[in-house]
């Protein structure tokens, strides 16, 4: 956030980034990657920057009987529409 600054930013969150016991449904599982709980402390931490787009990716429902994946992308996705809510309410 240091180096970014007051400039655009556009995020993109590679599910992959999660360890697998946490979103089993991507194509490259990282063993020891963050938790769910973890990834949406980051996102939240990212609240200052100044966004203008968002994307997540690498989520692969047919690799996830249990849907997590997609409850957990939902969910990030979901903190990254409320940063921009928070700032237009402000």
């Amino acid at each position: 956030m240091e180096r970014v600054g007051d400039k655009p930013v556009f995020l993109t969150f590679d599910i992959d980034f999660v360890d697998p016991a946490y979103a089993p449904g991507t194509g490259t599982p990282e063993v020891g990657g963050f938790t769910s709980y973890e990834s949406l402390s980051l996102v939240r931490a990212f609240k200052d920057m100044n966004f203008v787009g968002f994307d997540i990716v690498e989520v692969l429902p047919a690799y996830d009987s249990g849907e997590v994946t997609a409850y957990l992308a939902a969910n990030i996705v979901f903190e990254y529409l409320s940063i921009l809510a928070a700032k237009k309410k402000d």
